[in-house]
């Protein structure tokens, strides 16, 4: 057997090293591709930050939950995704349930608290919203607001308020209460709601036709009133916020996800997008920026302007056990889908 000289063993053992640097540098180079259901503004300031601080190239390609978590499960392995970001959990729970979520790292994890993220540590919450009613402070008091999201069952509200079934937002907070109240009880509330109320495209719009006096309330998110008080006000002059309290459905607090495709060809850039956003400087993002949304990292703040998470008392509610797919069943099965 000849053997190979000395000199040349330390040529190819050089020549494998300076392949592999050049492979981590061209990874660096192509940066990551984020599949981005959350807005569009917040998720582009998180990549501004972490590109000018890191130097990695994030692509962003815009979707909404369901469809960019449906079409990660269509992709499967050949997905060119490196992360996913949503507005909501179930999308997440959708990706993970099919497996093709990477485990994060436990620095990652350890950045947020336990009910901002699954127990399987696939994914993280960046970002959470809080359920309310919004209301025309022209037709309805304090005293005549209802004291629980199952209270707008009651044929009293029946024409006075108003949601949007069909965008994902809503369905998550009905999959809250699936969660909390059980099939039953959110099935009947779910027929109450399509005699009781008024269904309109997007919550910004519903908001808009309480303002303008078409409906007395509607339940949305909270951030939609902050953002439009910070521009003109013009779709919010005449409405204000109700908050649920108590541990109820109403009071529902949703978790935007982030999470590692294990399909991903550059895991440690996309690791650390997700470790950036969940972390000290992408939460800051959320205080210092004109999204609204809330910062639920351990120690990070919010908008000063946004009422404390503290103070919501929000139910717990286990975000990877949000059921879109019977959330739409029973949202279909009551014709509101």
């Amino acid at each position: 057997m000849t053997l190979m000289p000395s000199s040349l063993m330390r040529a190819a053992a050089l020549a494998l090293i300076l392949s592999g640097a050049s492979h981590a540098a061209r990874a660096a180079d192509e940066g990551i591709t984020v599949y981005n259901a959350q807005h569009e503004s917040l998720t582009k300031a998180w990549a501004d930050g972490f590109t000018k601080e890191t130097g990695i190239k994030v692509t962003i390609r815009k979707g909404g939950d369901t469809e960019l978590a449906n079409q990660i499960v269509q992709e499967g392995a050949a997905s060119p995704a490196d992360v996913f970001i949503t507005e909501n959990s179930p999308a997440m729970v959708l990706v993970e349930k099919a497996g093709l979520f990477e485990t994060l790292p436990k620095d990652v994890l350890a950045q947020v608290p336990a009910n901002f993220q699954p127990a399987s540590g696939r994914w993280v919450g960046v970002a959470a919203r809080s359920t309310v009613f919004v209301y025309d402070t022209r037709k309805l008091r304090e005293s005549d607001l209802p004291k629980s999201l199952l209270d707008l069952a009651d044929a009293k509200w029946k024409g006075h308020w108003a949601a949007s079934p069909s965008g994902a937002d809503f369905q998550a907070i009905v999959g809250a209460l699936l969660e909390l109240k059980g099939e039953k009880i959110t099935a009947e509330w779910l027929k109450a709601m399509k005699a009781n109320s008024t269904a309109y495209r997007g919550n910004s719009v519903a908001m808009k036709a309480v303002n303008a006096g078409e409906v007395d309330g509607a339940v949305i998110y909270h951030y939609y009133y902050f953002g439009d008080q910070a521009k003109t006000g013009e779709n919010s002059s005449n409405v204000a916020l109700h908050y649920f309290r108590n541990g109820d459905p109403g009071a529902f607090l949703s978790t935007s996800g982030a999470g590692v495709l294990a399909s991903s060809k550059h895991k440690e850039q996309a690791e650390a997008f997700v470790k950036w956003m969940a972390g000290k400087r992408g939460q800051a993002v959320l205080r210092d920026g004109d999204s609204f949304e809330y910062a639920i990292a351990t120690g990070a703040e919010s908008n000063p302007k946004l009422e404390p998470i503290a103070h919501l008392q929000a139910p717990k509610v286990e975000p990877s056990k949000l059921d879109s797919k019977k959330v739409s069943e029973l949202m279909t099965a009551a014709g509101l889908l």
